[in-house]
């Protein structure tokens, strides 16, 4: 447990990344915005879990090992992602939303 800071303090912040995560995503039309946004997402879920176990369950491990897993999900995730941005920006130079509708034609 951190000295000086209860669990609602921690559960607050990890909301308000997450609602700004959500916001980003859904403002944005940049490609990379948007896959910052999603990541600012799953990292406050892993810090929630982390989070939660220790303050709940000190002795179990479990919120830990959720947290290792979404861990690798992001990082597989965010290596498809930018894979995908990559060759997107060969194709039509641009990592904008609106310029991938071309793509439909």
């Amino acid at each position: 447990m951190i000295l000086g800071v209860s669990i609602y303090e921690i559960l607050t912040l990890t909301s308000i990344l997450f609602f700004i995560g959500v916001y980003g995503f859904i403002t944005r039309t940049n490609l990379i915005s948007m896959l910052i946004s999603v990541e600012l997402i799953l990292n406050s879920s892993v810090v929630n879990f982390v989070v939660i176990n220790k303050y709940l369950f000190p002795e179990v491990l479990q919120g830990v090992f959720f947290a290792v897993f979404i861990i690798a999900v992001a990082a597989a995730e965010t290596a498809l992602a930018i894979a995908i941005i990559i060759n997107l920006y060969r194709l039509i130079s641009s990592v904008e939303v609106k310029d991938t509708e071309v793509m439909k034609y």
